[in-house]
């Protein structure tokens, strides 16, 4: 038995299109996946799309099922929810979460599927990558009941990192952002908002996802005395640039880097599939839905890359939907 499906591809830098894919089926310990959706990663998957990662970050940057090598031609993508249509007869007819690229149907083994929880409609399942990224950064961070928290950047990760701490005891979280319309967003994930001249000083900790030095040199004006900033932004392959004079030293101020790739130490106890789980767990909460923020047919995600990568289509998560849905 063969299946056939098609699979997104970056033919070269900017330039996107839809190939066919042969499936054999599934052998043992594998499952066949009918993906229902997708989501796009909009800050690293127009990083990629735009040929702009970095030489030395190529094999870091890989995603776990790519084809292909950077700047291209590459399959790449890692938020894919569907049905499982064969191979493993516990998960026959369950919806799973994979770090799989943009294509209408796969087959991998049937460890590297996730159930998705009941409670999780499918479309909300596909922000678990992201939401992923956001527990690994807090289990980085670990802030404290009390702490008054701020996160600067109201993109995907900012928002998923936002909408977590919302949820602290005692943390009064206040999302920070350039584009006003993120103030509707921050209130859907019951944070404050405010634009970046106007955001609280003095604040414990800073999350900073903005991928800009204004951005992070806000962060740190922000800081009590030995506050810390936890950067999770990736800037590809742009210089960053910091004023670490005056009140960086004299306050002492810290910035840490976290990046998903490795389980936060401070956690040492968990594995990659016990935050993954938790992350689907998470999104139980409908607060999440904030974040899909559009949707297109798969066949039209060539032009959905660019106008992304452009900035022509504002968006938090673009939802890519496959069949009929």
């Amino acid at each position: 038995m063969t299946v056939d499906a098609h699979a997104f591809w970056l033919r070269a830098p900017g330039e996107g299109e839809i190939r066919p894919v042969r499936l054999a089926a599934p052998g043992p310990g594998e499952v066949l996946v009918r993906t229902r959706f997708s989501g796009v990663s909009r800050g690293t998957e127009t990083l990629v799309f735009t040929g702009r990662v970095p030489a030395d970050q190529h094999d870091a940057m890989r995603a776990p099922f790519q084809e292909g090598d950077f700047p291209a031609p590459v399959k790449y993508g890692y938020l894919s929810v569907g049905t499982v249509e064969a191979g493993d007869e516990g998960l026959l007819g369950r919806t799973v979460f994979c770090l799989y690229p943009h294509q209408s149907a796969y087959v991998v083994p049937a460890d590297a599927v996730t159930v998705v929880p009941d409670g999780v409609p499918a479309e909300r399942a596909v922000l678990a990558g992201t939401v992923e990224t956001a527990v690994n950064a807090l289990w980085d961070a670990a802030p404290l009941v009390g702490d008054r928290v701020t996160v600067i950047g109201g993109g995907m990760v900012g928002c998923a990192v936002t909408a977590l701490l919302a949820r602290f005891p005692g943390v009064r979280v206040e999302l920070v952002d350039a584009d006003p319309a993120r103030a509707d967003v921050a209130a859907a994930l019951g944070a404050d908002f405010a634009a970046p001249a106007d955001a609280t000083g003095e604040r414990d900790l800073v999350v900073h996802a903005s991928a800009t030095s204004d951005g992070l040199q806000r962060g740190l004006e922000l800081l009590r005395p030995e506050g810390t900033v936890l950067e999770l932004s990736w800037y590809g392959d742009r210089p960053v640039t910091l004023a670490l004079g005056g009140a960086f030293h004299s306050r002492r101020l810290g910035i840490r880097s976290s990046q998903v790739g490795t389980v936060s130490p401070r956690r040492a106890d968990r594995s990659y599939a016990d935050r993954l789980a938790l992350a689907l767990d998470l999104l139980a909460d409908p607060a999440f839905d904030a974040l899909l923020t559009g949707r297109s047919r798969f066949d039209d995600l060539p032009d959905v890359l660019d106008r992304l990568a452009s900035g022509e289509l504002p968006a938090l998560c673009h939802l890519i939907t496959y069949g009929e849905e």
